[in-house]
């Protein structure tokens, strides 16, 4: 899509970010990685904490966890974006400021190992791991174990789908909620895929190429690709959250709909205007602070039902 097409249809703050791009290539990848977390470093450092108690900590000698204690209203597991390929616990701390303060939960990130150097399945492995530490940690942190919830952004909603399916499966523990945010969910060619071939932030052939890089060349399984998933039903309810301007658009909303057709509770928004990681690239704006309310006020319903 041409920049001047973009530009008319984003929202006037976001108009700036219109040539912004996310290079995967094999070339770029290992130095768009080590920008990209010197980046979120200095971002993180200067992020308000009040309210907020942070420790990190290692699952099992293996999967380091950054730990936010917000409340004790439950337990959520946050899994990061980054195509699979990049990010660490300070790509999204910023989110889980906000879910822990807003929800009073405690929020455990999880800096999952990733692609193409560890491909399928590490990363849901180690945010496996994490779920089923999380669930047996609750009750020392004065939390029922039965309040838990998972969350993720674009790949970690991957993550948090899959761990969700998991749950309904009966190979993890029982969850109330998932909050998938601009969700990589269908390795497929969508249209949205094919419309936004060259949006800000997140684009159709890098969407492409994540998967790749994931999955290394094996035959897709369902394990690997949530909307690959045939019966959705008996899920946990899902708060689902995407961009109008977003490769990722179609499968979120594909999904909601499946998950509905399930008689899975489902709730969506497709903010309009936003291109993918709007809520990253601008977290003090008006749409991005909605955002963090909504999901805050979804989990908070989930985890304090009786």
């Amino acid at each position: 899509m041409d920049d001047d097409v973009m530009a008319g249809r984003l929202d006037p703050a976001l108009r700036h970010l219109v040539a912004a791009r996310t290079d995967l290539s094999a070339e770029q990848l290992l130095s768009v990685r080590a920008m990209l977390n010197r980046r979120r470093a200095d971002g993180a450092a200067g992020i308000d904490t009040a309210g907020v108690d942070i420790e990190d900590a290692v699952v099992g000698g293996v999967v380091p966890v950054r730990i936010y204690r917000g409340g004790t209203d439950g337990v959520l597991v946050y899994c990061h974006g980054g195509a699979f390929v990049l990010g660490n616990l300070d790509t999204d701390h910023l989110q889980c400021v906000e879910l822990a303060r807003r929800a009073a939960v405690t929020v455990v990130s999880v800096d999952y190992r990733l692609a193409p150097e560890h491909p399928y399945p590490a990363a849901i492995d180690d945010a496996l791991a994490v779920l089923r530490w999380a669930a047996a940690s609750a009750p020392g942190w004065g939390i029922d174990a039965d309040r838990l919830a998972v969350a993720g952004s674009s790949a970690g909603g991957a993550l948090a789908a899959g761990l969700a399916q998991c749950a309904a499966q009966g190979s993890a523990p029982p969850i109330r909620i998932q909050l998938l945010h601009q969700p990589a969910l269908d390795d497929g060619l969508t249209p949205s895929k094919q419309e936004f071939d060259s949006t800000p932030g997140f684009d159709g052939p890098a969407a492409v190429l994540m998967w790749q890089y994931y999955l290394a060349g094996a035959s897709p399984s369902p394990g690997a690709v949530p909307a690959r998933v045939a019966d959705l039903t008996g899920l946990a309810p899902a708060f689902i959250s995407c961009s109008e301007l977003d490769p990722l658009r179609d499968e979120a909303v594909d999904y909601a709909l499946r998950l509905m057709w399930g008689a899975v509770s489902t709730e969506l928004h497709v903010l309009a205007r936003t291109c993918h990681g709007f809520d990253s690239l601008l977290p003090q704006w008006e749409t991005s602070r909605q955002l963090f309310g909504l999901q805050a006020a979804a989990l908070r319903r989930a985890l304090t039902l009786s």
